[in-house]
């Protein structure tokens, strides 16, 4: 933990310096742009930690390990946050860029389906009173809402919508400027870092809740 708490820092702190004091304005967007290194690295968060979040779902109904559904459990609220917060720095740039806070665009629905997915696995756990079945039910749902991820993240390829193309992860050299493209990359280790360092914060402390009554628990306790 040590380590990753040193590694968040040594991301974070030059990702939002280098982010917000010293690369360049858009040419388009002005200093709004500055946005992109919360609101892209948050919207890349929300879909990977759901992918995380359904393998682990499967290992759990394959292999019935507890850890895997532990991390499910411990991924679940956080991705749900990065979620959240990806749709209110959008809403926030949108509103210069397209004149209104939000549109039924393609990718801002379908972004806004994967909040509602990480809620209801979120509820659904909570709704059963014995832990595994709990476990079992949200991974379902978990592995079932993976088909919303291509959605999100092919859709301004498949419709016309406001939202604007890829610009990173394509296919040739990303049609963005280096200056703003190191300290994006930065604050996208950040997060995952941070979702780790929180992630594994909770899993311990489930592990001990459930484990309360074992023989190794109390000897740690001694």
């Amino acid at each position: 933990m040590t380590w990753l708490y040193a590694l968040f820092l040594l991301t974070i702190i030059p990702g939002l310096v280098l982010g917000l004091g010293f690369s360049p304005p858009d040419y388009q967007q002005g200093e709004s742009v500055r946005i992109i290194y919360v609101h892209v690295p948050a919207a890349w968060m929300s879909m990977f930690l759901y992918l995380i979040m359904a393998i682990c779902g499967a290992i759990f109904l394959i292999w019935r390990i507890k850890l895997a559904d532990i991390m499910g459990m411990a991924f679940a609220p956080i991705g749900a946050s990065f979620t959240f917060l990806a749709l209110v720095t959008g809403s926030l740039w949108g509103k210069p860029m397209w004149g209104t806070w939000w549109v039924w665009d393609a990718r801002l629905t379908s972004e806004l389906i994967l909040l509602f997915l990480y809620l209801g696995y979120i509820a659904l756990r909570s709704a059963f009173a014995d832990i595994n079945n709990g476990g079992r039910a949200a991974a379902v749902l978990a592995l079932v809402g993976v088909v919303n991820l291509p959605i999100i993240h092919y859709s301004v390829e498949w419709w016309n919508t406001l939202h604007q193309g890829a610009t990173i992860s394509k296919l040739g050299k990303p049609s963005i400027d280096l200056e703003m493209l190191i300290p994006l990359l930065l604050m996208a280790v950040a997060f995952k870092i941070y979702a780790l360092i929180i992630a594994l914060r909770q899993a311990r402390c489930e592990v001990l809740k459930r484990e309360v009554r074992s023989g190794w628990i109390e000897e740690i306790v001694r």
